[in-house]
């Protein structure tokens, strides 16, 4: 197989877990083929760049050999090779710099007074 649409291959080689995700981070803007917005169809071949962001994660691969079959997640280093710098990977363990503020379910929205008190918190954090 000497092409195949990039939606297919980022849900072959375990990116994404379905096709319809996969085509529409295309279709969002989210995946890069050579450092330009891809289409869902966009026909990829071997040693192509891919550029996919999920979340804050820009992950990158590039193409060893085309596959359009999904394939099993041992397999897939033979398909594709991850080389998303370790700074990237590093964001996923991150701990997350914002703050929850966790309601009681049921308790609906908050009051002026109370969305007041959080703005005041958020304020003093910030």
């Amino acid at each position: 197989m000497e092409e195949v649409r990039i939606d297919k291959f980022l849900w072959a080689i375990r990116v994404f877990k379905t096709r319809s995700d996969a085509a529409e981070a295309c279709r969002t803007g989210k995946v890069l083929v050579g450092g330009t917005v891809a289409k869902s169809s966009k026909q990829i071949r071997k040693g192509d760049m891919i550029e996919v962001r999920k979340g804050a994660v820009h992950y990158q691969y590039q193409v060893l050999e085309p596959v359009d079959k999904r394939q099993g997640a041992q397999l897939v280093s033979g398909y594709a090779l991850d080389i998303t710098p370790q700074y990237e990977l590093d964001k996923l363990s991150a701990p997350n710099e914002t703050i929850f503020l966790k309601r009681d379910r049921g308790s609906g929205r908050p009051t002026k007074r109370e969305r007041r008190e959080i703005d005041r918190l958020l304020d003093n954090l910030g």
